[in-house]
């Protein structure tokens, strides 16, 4: 409740800053380490743009300020609450139908608009026509989210007036670009995809290439895409299991140390003048 108070409220003349967390899988709730850093030191969080994983935590938490809950919703998962959320099998377009994690969202999050968020929130798809990152910043929140997590093969496309639309990650894993246009002096992105991973000679098994391709893949468009920050966050969370969405607090601790790492800068930026 202090959150929303806060922003709705506060109204002194300072820096507005913006927030791009990355795609990432599992990786994701490092995100959850960083936000708790930055509302435990009073960084202010004025527009939030999310690819992904990084849409679902930011939509999430522009949603209704509160990370304790979404950390406290990690913490107390098991594998099996897992499976139930994330696997519904599917035998056409992706293994995962994703009826099951929608519904999950909609019984946490409830039926809400994204242009009702407490913060300004866009999430960020691909649309398998242009090959172009999607801007989702109205509408129904859980279908945003829902398209922005569309891990390709993985997860069934979302099918929508705009087209056929799968992972943001695919386009734009660190959107920066998104959040500087809707109005962010500062820009602090979480890079998930920080760290390469050469595939050992003694395991070059068709599944462990393809993965280490996509890492590899994501590892370089990442490396652009955040070049236009002004903070870079990588938490040094290693490769990481997809599976880890369950109970996933030594991720969460990884968000922590990465964002504390930064604070200094962030405070430095903060303090600077007004151009």
């Amino acid at each position: 409740m202090l959150n929303i108070l806060r922003h709705l409220f506060v109204k002194e003349k300072r820096k507005t800053v913006g927030l791009a967390l990355g795609s990432g899988g599992a990786k994701g709730l490092a995100h959850i380490g960083v936000i708790k850093v930055l509302e435990r030191n009073s960084i202010p969080i004025d527009f939030i743009a999310g690819a992904s994983v990084g849409a679902m935590i930011g939509g999430a938490y522009a949603q209704d300020l509160d990370i304790i809950k979404i950390e406290n919703i990690i913490r107390k998962s098991t594998f099996k609450d897992f499976l139930k959320r994330f696997i519904d099998p599917s035998l056409r377009s992706g293994l995962v139908k994703g009826n099951a994690i929608s519904e999950y969202l909609e019984t946490e999050l409830g039926q809400v608009n994204i242009e009702n968020s407490i913060i300004p929130f866009k999430a960020v798809a691909t649309n398998m026509a242009t090959g172009n990152e999607e801007l989702l910043d109205h509408g129904d929140l859980v279908e945003a989210i829902r398209a922005s997590i569309s891990v390709p093969v993985l997860f069934k496309p979302v099918i929508s007036q705009r087209g056929v639309l799968v992972d943001g990650g695919v386009s734009n894993p660190v959107p920066v670009s998104v959040v500087r246009a809707m109005g962010a002096d500062i820009v602090i992105a979480v890079n998930l995809n920080n760290e390469s991973f050469i595939t050992q000679e003694k395991s070059l098994g068709s599944f462990s290439m393809a993965s280490s391709l996509i890492e590899l893949l994501s590892y370089n468009l990442s490396k652009e895409k955040i070049k236009g920050a002004d903070i870079v966050i990588e938490p040094r969370t290693g490769k990481t299991n997809w599976t880890k969405f369950s109970g996933g607090v030594d991720l969460i601790h990884k968000g922590e140390e990465a964002a504390l790492e930064k604070l200094p800068q962030i405070v430095k930026l903060l303090d600077g003048p007004i151009e």
